[in-house]
């Protein structure tokens, strides 16, 4: 997985539609940060309709992992704001499958188990502002070492909305103090993509006890001269849903996203 990975690293400067052609002809089947640079990315996110008004109330209680970029018509696997040709069956690289709460599979499509009932969600993520850090000249950890970023659970709650709640998901892009500031300043700019981090330095004081352990994704390297940045993730849904224990619900795969038609410029507010 990790060398298809490599082989599309954003030298290849493959836009959008591209690479869900690609995904969805099984010809990549890894995470996507890095590629199609430009290009916004999202979670997923698909409930059966009657949670779908309690979610959204969930997301809008909790903006900063859960930032709503598109949501689809009941029964309907397509948001065209999003990409003409977006089909959420078969353009993540693998989904997840989740019943009465716990992880049930993972299939790399959804065609056998779309419903008419099912409402899409896609939701911000941090791969999106990636992009506007390392045109900055800042290093991004998971991409130079070609892994998936780290996340962790914390101990930060999340604001609950109906049967949704737990904790606050994070991602984890390790900086020297000097980049970690200029970071901070980027991707403040960014609301709809995360925005700016919620919490750098000593991971214990929002309960993760080991970096290199993450709950999702892959560990990176964090040199003595540098600082944990810690960006609220798009996870957080998966760990809600463990809580909320629907009998039916699907998600992405930790870095496995919804590569968008939408411009990364798009997003920037200042």
């Amino acid at each position: 997985m990790l060398e298809r990975y490599q082989d599309l690293r954003p030298r290849e400067a493959l836009d959008g539609p591209t690479v869900r052609r690609m995904i969805r002809e099984g010809r990549h089947a890894g995470q996507t940060s890095g590629l199609a640079p430009g290009y916004v990315q999202g979670n997923l996110v698909i409930l059966p309709g009657d949670a779908a008004a309690e979610f959204l109330r969930f997301c809008q209680r909790n903006p900063k992992p859960c930032p709503v970029i598109g949501i689809s018509e009941p029964g309907s696997p397509h948001i065209p704001e999003l990409g003409a040709d977006l089909d959420l069956r078969t353009d993540v690289p693998l989904y997840r499958v989740w019943r009465d709460g716990a992880l049930a599979e993972e299939p790399t499509t959804l065609t056998a188990l779309w419903r008419p009932d099912l409402v899409a969600f896609v939701l911000g993520c941090s791969f999106s502002f990636e992009e506007a850090l390392i045109a900055d000249g800042l290093e991004i950890r998971n991409v130079s070492c070609g892994v998936n970023v780290p996340m962790f659970r914390t101990s930060i709650p999340c604001e609950p909305a109906g049967p949704f709640a737990g904790p606050l998901v994070v991602t984890m892009r390790p900086f020297k103090a000097a980049d970690a500031i200029r970071a901070i300043q980027i991707t403040t700019r960014f609301p709809s993509v995360h925005g700016a981090p919620v919490h750098l330095g000593r991971p214990d004081l929002i309960g993760i006890a080991d970096l290199a352990h993450p709950d999702y994704g892959d560990p990176v390297p964090v040199h003595e001269d540098e600082i944990p940045v810690f960006w609220a993730c798009g996870v957080t849904p998966q760990a809600a849903l463990e809580a909320a224990r629907l009998p039916f619900a699907i998600t992405h795969a930790p870095g496995c996203m919804v590569v968008t038609d939408l411009k990364n410029s798009r997003l920037a507010t200042l």
